[in-house]
């Protein structure tokens, strides 16, 4: 493999790590990034003691790929997770915060105690979710959505008033158009397996105190996620900013503004829409697929208060907001609660997610309806110290049903020509670790 050259088209972390794999194969590496920074969503910015996340903030450790590249990188110091004490999540219901019940894993209730004190649900609804064991398994081998799954196993109210704000905050899409096989698998394992997912979930002692999501297995950098954006940068052979790639033609070939280059193989970790492009002079077929992959946008806004400024004290990285409440806001994380040094002393951090709607608003519009949201759900009684707008435009792939059977496809005619790679965000794993693992075997399927 030593002395082939490499194109990277995309300098997000998917594409960082194709080329991280690929320098020290010995490759000689050209990352192409059409913004005028390497990370992609991911962003780290710090403002009057503050330390800000635009994009992600942490990344599951459960999956070993993004920890493992960390230590590589000589950062296996910067790691620190979630605060104990705020491993727990809370779900709005009519205005105020509700704590998502111990033993509350994502859409099921494994601790029957705590779940039927739970404020969340009425009682037939909480009768409904307990009944779960006895729901027969789904005899069907083809692909089903989210919401038919978490409906049919748990009952509409749980799909209302919990599962579908916690997966809207993941995937930012309706759960009646998510694949099961694509975003949660391991639910429709533990059904084939168990029969039962509370059943599985007890088999498998996989339910800590913790609430909502499993906080308890996240983690970030100390000093932010840009850190290993950062790290990378420095291992990734040749990066050129601010460089569109306007076409690339096996053989390989990368056209930008400045020219053209030929190279020995092309990984594409740019998002699928942008690949179908770059694809469909020479596999039309190919380029039709990719282009089968929705996205869907998201804006955020991070504002600093005196800690004063809470009215109502809480105990937790954060909050979902069910559709059926109505409020603009989708959710939100106390990030000065979750990890330690996103805020000085005596002061909090807020972010507050919004989803499509909100790229037609202005940031000032943005900001008034988080601190109107915020002001019912927090008590919050004062104006924040600043803000932070980030708009994140078609940048959340949806996993819709069927998405499984349409990558098979598109790695099989992606395979079909020799020296093309594919990586990124739309196809196996939107988090942190499905793109490092991702972007790596990308990076050295292209040079075998």
């Amino acid at each position: 493999m030593s002395g082939k050259r490499l194109a990277v088209v995309g300098g997000g972390i998917a594409g960082l790590a194709a080329a991280y794999e690929a320098t020290r194969a010995g490759a000689s590496v050209v990352v192409y990034e059409n913004a005028p920074r390497l990370g992609g969503t991911i962003s780290t910015i710090r403002r009057d003691g503050f330390l800000i996340e635009e994009g992600p903030d942490s990344f599951l450790t459960e999956k070993p790929a993004a920890r493992e590249l960390i230590e590589e990188l000589g950062l296996g110091d910067e790691l620190i997770g979630t605060r104990p004490e705020a491993r727990r999540s809370y779900v709005a219901r009519r205005g105020r915060l509700h704590a998502t019940p111990e033993g509350f894993y994502l859409l099921a209730p494994t601790r029957v105690g705590p779940f039927l004190k739970s404020s969340l649900w009425s009682v037939p609804g909480k009768a409904r979710a307990l009944a779960e064991p006895l729901v027969p398994r789904r005899r069907a081998d083809d692909d089903e959505s989210v919401g038919s799954f978490v409906t049919r196993r748990f009952g509409r109210e749980m799909l209302d008033r919990v599962a579908q704000p916690m997966i809207g905050g993941i995937y930012g899409a309706d759960p009646f158009e998510l694949s099961l096989a694509s975003t949660f698998p391991r639910f429709l394992d533990l059904e084939r397996r168990h029969g039962s997912v509370i059943r599985g979930l007890k088999a498998q002692d996989a339910t800590p105190a913790a609430s909502g999501p499993r906080y308890s297995l996240f983690a970030t950098l100390r000093s932010g996620l840009s850190t290993l954006v950062d790290a990378l940068a420095t291992r990734v052979g040749e990066v050129r900013l601010d460089t569109r790639v306007t076409a690339v033609e096996p053989g390989w070939q990368v056209r930008t503004a400045q020219g053209a280059e030929r190279f020995d193989a092309v990984v594409l970790a740019v998002p699928a829409p942008a690949a179908a492009h770059l694809v469909g002079a020479f596999d039309a077929a190919l380029a039709r697929d990719l282009d089968a992959i929705r996205y869907g946008s998201s804006v955020t806004v991070s504002m600093g208060f005196r800690e004063s400024a809470i009215g109502r004290e809480f105990q937790g990285a954060g909050f979902v907001v069910p559709a059926i409440e109505a409020m603009d806001v989708v959710g939100g994380t106390f990030a000065h609660l979750k990890f330690e040094g996103r805020a000085p002393t005596g002061h909090a951090l807020v972010r507050t997610f919004f989803g499509d709607a909100a790229l037609g608003w202005d940031d000032a519009e943005c900001v008034r309806r988080a601190l109107t949201a915020l002001a019912g759900l927090l008590d919050l009684h004062e104006t924040p110290q600043f803000s932070v707008v980030s708009r994140h435009t078609r940048a959340m792939p949806r996993y819709r049903v069927g998405h499984h059977e349409l990558v098979v496809r598109i790695e099989g005619r992606a395979a079909a020509v020799p020296g093309l790679s594919l990586a990124g965000a739309a196809y196996h794993g939107v988090g942190l670790p499905d793109c490092v693992a991702g972007g790596r075997q990308a990076g050295r399927a292209a040079l075998a």
